[in-house]
């Protein structure tokens, strides 16, 4: 197998971080990973806000529900779109699409590097993307769509077979 399949199919959820740094250099690899997604006409809405403070961080475990490893990750990285560079207009949802794209590069980027991350979702819950705008001072046209908790696993894991041949369709339903 090759190892561009061998990184999708060991990608798994990591929420349990040992202490360690990780480097710039690393994390702005995994976000040319983020930047390399497609999107629609080429459009790039996106938006990253990388966190490596530690106070933030905690404050992000602290107001997140689903975030609270991001205590004790080594980054944290918010995947947002912009509204007035989407496809199709401030109204349209494209970006959802192509911030999840980049999302998941950003996700297979941190596997193939040894390291550990999970999608936690903000959009399209409404108190929860409050909370990151206004802890990170977000701009209204930029929305933000995930936190990824970043960080160097505190064990190691297996990922999970998914696989389910019951929920392919051959030529029609």
């Amino acid at each position: 197998m090759n190892s561009t399949l061998e990184t999708i199919l060991s990608r798994k959820s990591v929420r349990e971080f040992r202490q360690g740094e990780i480097g710039n250099d690393t994390l702005d690899l995994i976000i040319r990973a983020g930047m390399s997604a497609p999107t629609a006409v080429d459009r790039r809405p996106w938006e990253f806000i990388l966190i490596k403070d530690k106070s933030t961080l905690g404050k992000l475990a602290a107001e997140l529900p689903y975030a609270k490893m991001a205590a004790h990750a080594s980054a944290g990285l918010v995947v947002a779109g912009d509204t007035n560079r989407q496809w199709g207009g401030a109204d349209s949802e494209f970006w959802v699409q192509d911030c999840s794209a980049a999302t998941e590069n950003i996700l297979l980027a941190v596997e193939s590097l040894g390291l550990g991350a999970v999608w936690t979702a903000l959009h399209p819950y409404e108190d929860r993307k409050k909370t990151v705008t206004d802890l990170l001072r977000i701009p209204p046209n930029v929305i933000p769509l995930c936190f990824i908790p970043i960080g160097i696993p505190a064990r190691d894991s297996a990922a999970k077979d998914k696989y389910d041949v019951l929920l392919i369709h051959y030529e029609k339903w």
